[in-house]
This record gives structure tokens, C-alpha cells and sequence, in this order.
């Protein structure tokens, strides 16, 4: 964690007072699961309070920046920069992944790069970050790492095709779309999810994940590639 702890202090002048803290927050549950006898805490209840944290200061961010948006498109925003992928993106940027503490079998399978992973640890730094100063700490690092890439655009190089899809098949009125999984394989903290999105009734695309989420934008993407969607639009 001394690495860590250098890279915090040189990059983003952070130094925590509590360091168990800081190591709970970048402890995988499958690191705590493999040291089951040492009793090490993992990340999750930290992810929880960081994800808290993160959405308050983004909503903030986006009322003040844009005083005449609606409600909906603010929510849609927001999403969009809090989304798991995003995140992960974020995380690299920090040097995050390279200090994630891993099971032998998570790391084995790539774990070290999933966005789920990456993305949980990130909201748990901001989680630990809160409880280690306060607020307002949370949101100078925000400030710092993430609304420059806000608003030069380059999180949404990745696309949210729930709602692209959602407002392709509504242009004309309202269409029962609904997410459908399929099936779940894998071990509790290495699942993969198999889903479907259903449009009025009728499968229009399958994907496969890593988190339900991720399941289901591979599902729309794939609805979306097929080009089926002209079918029920306006239906």
C-alpha cells in the first residue's frame, strides 16, 4: 500500500490518516474470502457509501451546469458519467487497478481488468476518502479526476445503448421494453449473466456480462446492431 499511498500524496496531495482504511477500500471481496482466518475487511460496504457520495456531488455538478434541463435529461447525464464502465475508466486513470488486492482465482481470470471490479474499487476510495476528511475532499478529487473529462466529452465515448435503444423504439409513443435474465453461471463474486431484452413480448437481442448492467447494454447493443427495432417502433 506504500505505493498506493505515493501515488495519492504525489498525484492528488491525499494523505489518509486511517491506512486500514485505505486498504479495506481496495480489497476485493475474493482476496477477503481466500483470508477467511486473517479476517480482512473488503470493499463493499465502502462501495455503498462511495456510491452515495458520488452520485450527491454529480447531481450537484450537473444542476448547477445546466440551469434549464429537465429533470429526465439530467438523470440521463448523470447516469451516463457514474455508469460502471465510466468509472472504470476512471480508476485506470488514477493508477487504481494496479493496487486492487485480488484472490489468486479472480486475478487468474482477469479480475485485475473488469470494469465491475474496477469500478467497485473507485467508489470505495471515494467511500473511505469521506470517512478518512469529509465532503468536501471527495468532491476536490472528483473535480480533479473526473469533470475535466466530463465536460471535454471523453467518458462518453462509451455509449449507453439502454437508452439509445429506449429512445429509438419510444419516437413514436410508448413501447414495453423489458430486460430478461436468462441465466446466471459462476461462483457468488465471479458471476456472468446471460440476458435478453424483450420488446413488446419479442426477443430483439442477447448479451453477456459480468453484472446484470453490463449484461443488459450488450443486449441492447446487440437489438441495436440486428436492426430489428424498425419493427416496433411506434407500435
Amino acid at each position: 500500500m506504500k505505493e498506493l499511498q505515493t501515488v495519492l500524496k504525489k498525484r492528488f496531495a491525499i494523505e489518509f490518516a486511517d491506512k486500514n482504511l485505505l486498504e479495506t477500500a481496495f480489497t476485493h471481496t475474493s482476496y477477503a474470502n481466500e483470508h477467511r482466518l486473517l479476517k480482512i475487511s473488503h470493499n463493499e460496504r465502502l462501495e455503498f457509501l462511495g456510491d452515495a457520495v458520488l452520485q450527491l456531488l454529480i447531481s450537484e455538478y450537473l444542476y448547477k451546469k445546466y440551469p434549464k434541463k429537465p429533470e429526465g435529461d439530467l438523470s440521463k447525464l448523470r447516469a451516463m458519467i457514474v455508469r460502471e464502465e465510466s468509472l472504470a475508466g476512471f480508476a485506470r486513470d488514477c493508477q487504481f487497478d494496479q493496487f486492487i488486492k485480488l484472490g489468486k482465482g479472480e486475478e487468474k481470470s482477469g479480475g485485475r481488468n473488469r470494469d465491475t471490479i474496477l469500478g467497485d474499487a473507485f467508489e470505495a476510495f471515494l467511500g473511505a476518502l469521506l470517512l478518512d476528511k469529509d465532503v468536501a475532499k471527495v468532491k476536490e478529487f472528483i473535480y480533479q479526476v473526473m469533470i475535466p473529462k466530463v465536460e471535454a466529452g471523453d467518458f462518453e465515448m462509451i455509449k449507453d445503448y439502454k437508452t439509445h435503444l429506449q429512445e429509438l423504439l419510444q419516437v413514436n409513443g410508448d413501447v414495453d421494453i423489458h430486460y430478461q435474465v436468462i441465466s446466471e453461471t459462476g461462483p457468488a463474486h465471479d458471476k456472468v449473466f446471460d440476458v435478453e431484452v424483450l420488446v413488446e413480448g419479442k426477443s430483439i437481442g442477447k448479451g453477456q456480462g459480468r453484472s446484470k448492467k453490463l449484461a443488459e447494454q450488450e443486449a441492447a447493443k446487440n437489438a441495436l446492431r440486428k436492426g430489428l427495432i424498425h419493427v416496433f417502433k411506434g407500435n
